[in-house]
């Protein structure tokens, strides 16, 4: 199952080194405004306003302790939902194998996807306390919807036996019964899509970066982040587990939905001493920009391998304190045409006569730090994969285990996930302390190793976790036909379930450094967005390639490898499937990663000074 938080594990290994902090803005000094009021905002002549400047004397940990609690009640419900949704469905709602595998594959990606959107219409219109509180309320009424669908008879198929469950005969869900439950689905699909891409920005806001205080308490912050997503995967996957598969799932939906009830109410009570950063307008009108004027001077021609002459290009600094000036570069050389100034593209006062004509230099290259990683992003896609199966078929497998410990308990199914999470949260303190210190003098990288050669790791465990699962169902399923009242331990999933957390450890964590090292400053939390939607694209793939599996393998002879009965499938043909796709986009990931260049940067000569001239201070490498 996908962690669609995983992002945050970025910021908890380098909290480790004591670096957890945002990019360091460029020194500058407060204005008077400052000091005199509590909402004051700083005053034109100290830099230019932008949504990077918010109202001093921030809220600081008395509006995060509301932002927390929002935050983390919403992981609860989602994380709470999925890590037990493919039992629900089968048992409860009894749909098949395929159907719910397809269900969740589906709903995962969307809840994935949704935040990119949220992403985009926070930081361009709407501003993040109202996507959040928004999005609050869509996944209370998401919550609601799902526990109803649990309480009221109507809302769900009558009860069957289990010996009835395993001869297919229970009576399927009406089609009233499953759009009520997409109903509720779809609520928190949109409520992720508001609460997830801005929680993380609206507490960094929440500090001001530019005193030691501010600064200690954004490293904090992220630790405080770390830990309370480390107490929701934990409850979620062994408490809300337990109680929605022993005692009632009414229950194990209803107490997240009380949780998120509450979590409004502390959201509202803070308004007041929240800080807000103004939405800045939609990005996606200067990407067009950009595409626009290239193409409207797309009869010019280039010099070959030859930088174009400076005074012909419109270059002027950047007045955001807060962002990054960026060089001109030969990278996909055809948008290069969009700076070109000619005969009237500038007024008399130096700005673009025409935007759509004329944009600047560092338009065409935040455009062109966006194109060049979807690549990389693909890549992530097909990794993900393997991640996306500890959420369906693992929890199948499972099911078909002796899950004992001791001749009174039972681990719920839904739990063996936790396997995976302590790999991860054992592995990232090695990793940091141990083995980086180490890679670094063999490599002189600061991260020990790059942030490409992370991702690839991951891919790599992506594979070996496929492969390894196979073999063990493989065994498991031989074991089955043999000692058919005989199930073998839980721990056999133990192997795979690590290597699927390594796999999140080095490439989830990876891509979110890349996302923040290579997209623009002022769109980062769309770069963040991305990660998820890289878990979103996994599940859709995955849901392709179980359906066509599912019609592709079975014949009259035999069942298709994905029958419901797991041990006159072939799921062990299945992980090798996916092992091969893996090691094709192995393959593919190397070809992409080795024409990479990564961003390069432009220093200010003068901190103080936020329109002073500029000078090229590093250019892109390999």
């Amino acid at each position: 199952m996908m962690k669609p938080e995983a992002c945050v594990y970025s910021h908890f290994t380098k909290c480790f080194r004591n670096t957890c902090n945002p990019s360091k803005p460029v020194s500058h000094k407060s204005s008077d405004s400052d000091k005199d009021s509590d909402d004051a905002e700083t005053t034109p002549h100290a830099q230019p306003e932008t949504a990077a400047t918010v109202r001093r004397k921030p809220g600081g940990w008395k509006a995060i302790s509301f932002v927390l609690a929002n935050d983390t009640s919403e992981r609860l419900a989602t994380f709470g939902l999925l890590a037990n949704f493919m039992v629900y469905l089968t048992r409860e709602m009894h749909l098949d194998q395929v159907s719910a595998s397809n269900i969740i594959y589906i709903w995962s990606g969307l809840t994935n996807f949704a935040p990119l959107l949220g992403a985009f219409v926070s930081d361009s219109y709407v501003g993040r306390f109202r996507a959040i509180a928004f999005g609050s309320f869509s996944l209370l009424l998401g919550m609601a919807t799902l526990t109803m669908t649990a309480w009221l008879p109507k809302l769900h198929p009558p009860p069957c036996s289990s010996n009835q469950q395993k001869l297919g005969q229970c009576p399927p869900p009406s089609k009233a019964q499953l759009g009520f439950l997409t109903l509720g689905l779809g609520f928190l699909s949109v409520g992720t899509g508001g609460i997830r891409p801005c929680s993380i920005p609206f507490g960094v806001d929440q500090f001001d970066p530019n005193t030691e205080e501010g600064k200690k308490g954004i490293k904090s912050f992220f630790n405080w982040y770390y830990a309370t997503f480390t107490v929701v995967l934990l409850i979620t996957s062994t408490l809300v587990v337990y109680i929605q598969d022993k005692i009632s799932w009414t229950l194990g939906f209803g107490i997240p939905t009380l949780l998120m009830c509450g979590s409004i109410v502390l959201l509202f009570i803070g308004v007041r001493i929240y800080v807000h950063a103004k939405p800045q307008g939609s990005m996606f009108a200067s990407i067009a920009q950009v595409f626009v004027a290239a193409d409207k001077k797309r009869q010019l021609k280039l010099p070959d391998d030859k930088p174009i002459d400076g005074s012909k290009l419109y270059d002027p600094p950047v007045k955001d304190l807060l962002m990054q000036k960026l060089p001109l570069t030969n990278q996909i050389r055809f948008l290069n045409k969009a700076a070109i100034i000619l005969d009237n593209d500038l007024k008399p006062d130096g700005t673009p006569a025409n935007k759509w004509r004329l944009c600047s230099v560092q338009q065409v290259e935040e455009l062109k730090c966006v194109i060049k990683t979807m690549p990389i992003w693909a890549s992530a896609i097909v990794s993900f994969t393997a991640m996306s199966q500890q959420g369906t078929f693992t929890v199948s497998q499972a099911l078909r285990l002796n899950r004992h410990l001791g001749q009174n308990f039972e681990i719920p199914a839904g739990s063996l996930i936790v396997i995976s999470l302590l790999t991860i949260g054992i592995f990232l303190p090695i990793y940091d302390r141990l083995l980086v210190p180490a890679l670094r003098k063999v490599t002189r990288d600061e991260g020990g190793i790059t942030v490409l050669q992370r991702i690839g790791i991951g891919i790599v465990f992506s594979v070996l976790a496929m492969l390894v699962a196979g073999f063990i169902e493989k065994e498991r399923r031989n074991m089955a036909k043999l000692h058919p009242h005989e199930p073998v331990s839980f721990t056999w999933l133990a192997p795979q379930l690590g290597l699927m957390g390594l796999c999140e450890a080095f490439s989830a964590i990876g891509l979110l450094e890349f996302f923040n090292r290579e997209f623009p400053d002022h769109i980062r939390s769309v770069g963040n967005a991305l990660l998820s939607c890289s878990f979103a694209g996994s599940s859709y793939l995955s849901s392709v390639l179980v359906t066509v599996v599912h019609r592709v393998t079975g014949t009259h002879s035999k069942p298709d490898w994905l029958t419901n009965d797991i041990n006159a499938g072939r799921l062990d043909l299945f992980y090798f499937l996916l092992a091969g796709i893996g090691s094709l986009n192995f393959v593919y990931f190397l070809y992409c990663a080795r024409r990479y260049h990564y961003k390069g940067t432009v220093h200010k000569e003068d901190d103080n000074n936020p329109y002073g001239n500029v000078e090229l201070g590093s250019t892109t490498t390999a």
